[in-house]
């Protein structure tokens, strides 16, 4: 009995161990599938939607230019990883690449606050005026990829 007491306890040591192991960090995309806009819009819907709705369009494009912007001499398209741009997926490369994910998620946080409190103040004409800006610059960082 006490055997097979002691056969089972080192089989859930092993189970356990194994389960808690340290695996192999997969490497991480460096742009983030967040970036990608579902539409762009023309001046006309934009000027049919409501202020509230314009707003939302406004930070989510800024969102996408801070989360794509930094990347741009790696990739311009979520997906591409350290390891596909030959920089060694090492524990430092995958810290500093997590400091600046960090660091872009509390300053989008931070932006988002101030967006939320200060623009509402903006005039309408401009906003949609930044909103197209914002998705030309878009749509022209997605055809830099065509001209390296």
């Amino acid at each position: 009995m006490k055997t097979k007491l002691i056969l089972l306890s080192f089989c859930f040591v092993l189970l356990g161990g194994t389960s808690f192991a340290q695996k192999k960090k997969e490497p991480k995309s460096i742009i983030s599938g967040d970036v990608a806009i579902k539409k762009y819009h023309n001046k006309e819907d934009l000027d049919r939607m409501q202020k509230g709705e314009l707003l939302g369009l406004y930070v989510e494009r800024i969102e996408s230019l801070v989360g794509l912007l930094p990347y741009i001499a790696f990739a311009t398209k979520p997906g591409i990883t350290m390891s596909t741009l030959g920089i060694p997926n090492d524990s430092e490369n995958r810290k500093a690449l997590e400091n600046q994910f960090e660091a872009t998620d509390n300053f989008l946080e931070s932006n988002e606050e101030f967006q939320k409190r200060i623009l509402p103040y903006s005039d309408t004409d401009n906003l949609v005026s930044a909103i197209l800006y914002y998705e030309e610059t878009l749509k022209a960082l997605h055809e830099y990829s065509e001209f390296r």
